[in-house]
């Protein structure tokens, strides 16, 4: 029983690294997979919609032709939308949202970290069960505050374009929900790999106890009997 848990807490580790990679490869890479995408419409000439992701951004055009940015660390998502929409952004919001893109590169971070633990998890004892719980935890942390990150981040790009009144809308993309999922696996997963680990420890405990116990009594006492009724 606890066997097949731990291969479930390990299986929800793997589960969250591929989230995750899913996340690193949103826009520019993959302009279908989006952290915040925003749909234009007719109000900006030729362009039809923005998708933001890890790395950079894509814009696309009404032929279905897409514009994407090189990989980069670090972007202004406001700069990109007062260009293309004219959305207007306060000084202040321009200059957080352009150093939080900075941060995003923890997203490769706590995927690689997550599948350390799950290498960890799979192929070791006890103890390298306990250690992968532990860098478990040091990804979950991770992702979980790149994830306050990005909705943040994103939060306050969406609510100026949704509010500028031009008739675009920006909502947010797969990759957002991805990451969301990947924090809830690895939450899990290293909750049940700790917890399958330490029982595993008070099993294996338990039964050497019990192994002790029922130990079969030496047999000095035997052969001194013996020797007693030989001398009789």
């Amino acid at each position: 029983m606890f066997a097949f848990l731990h291969h479930i807490g390990t299986f929800l580790l793997l589960v969250a690294s591929i989230l995750l990679i899913i996340t690193c490869i949103s826009a520019p890479v993959v302009h279908d997979i989006a952290l915040l995408r925003i749909d234009l419409g007719n109000i900006a000439g030729s362009h039809s919609n923005v998708a933001f992701g890890t790395f950079g951004y894509c814009i696309n055009n009404l032929n279905g032709v897409d514009s994407c940015t090189k990989s980069q660390i670090g972007y202004s998502p406001a700069a990109v939308m007062n260009l293309v929409d004219n959305t207007q952004f306060s000084e202040y919001a321009e200059s957080t949202t352009r150093a939080l893109t900075k941060a995003m590169v923890l997203h490769p971070i706590a995927c690689g970290l997550n599948f350390i633990a799950f290498l960890m998890a799979a192929g070791a004892g006890i103890i390298g069960s306990f250690a992968a719980s532990l860098v478990a935890l040091l990804a979950f942390l991770i992702t979980v505050v790149i994830m306050i990150i990005d909705f943040v981040m994103f939060s306050v790009v969406r609510s100026n374009v949704n509010d500028n009144n031009t008739g675009a809308q920006a909502y947010y993309g797969n990759a957002a929900w991805t990451i969301l999922v990947s924090a809830i696996c690895s939450l899990l997963g290293t909750i049940i790999v700790f917890l399958t680990c330490c029982t595993g420890r008070r099993s294996k405990r338990r039964n050497a106890a019990t192994k002790t116990e029922y130990v079969s009594p030496p047999r000095t006492e035997y052969r001194s009997r013996r020797k007693w009724f030989g001398r009789r």
